[in-house]
């Protein structure tokens, strides 16, 4: 779970918090994961002290707190995806590059360079 969790968290993390455009379009989810990722920080924080996995992640109610998190982060990726729809039906040409590429786009469109590198696939 703590994978799981970590995973996700990493995914969503450059998204609800640096894409000002996510922000935008997404205030509920984005103001949701601020909260999502001070749970996350000290939950590795806490984990970090311990130093040893197994230990930390039997005890302190760390699973119940985990699957929460889970459960809220799983919101936040549903809502981003809907986003993403929404972006690939106003501009269908996005229907030609992966997830991740989408999401990158997104989240640089205010810096023309790193947008570009898509461009082959967008055209």
């Amino acid at each position: 779970m703590l994978q799981e969790v970590q995973r996700s968290w990493t995914f969503l993390e450059n998204l609800f918090i640096h894409s000002e455009e996510v922000k935008k379009e997404l205030p509920k989810e984005s103001l949701k994961f601020v909260n999502i990722d001070k749970e996350v920080r000290i939950i590795l924080t806490e984990g970090k002290s311990v130093m040893k996995c197994i230990k930390y992640c039997n005890s302190n109610n760390i699973l119940k707190r985990l699957e929460d998190i889970k459960k809220e982060l799983d919101v936040c990726e549903k809502a981003l995806m809907d986003f993403m729809d929404g972006k690939r039906r106003a501009f269908p040409r996005f229907y030609f590059v992966s997830t991740a590429d989408l999401l990158d786009i997104l989240s640089n469109g205010n810096s023309p360079a790193k947008v570009m590198v898509h461009m082959p696939k967008i055209f």
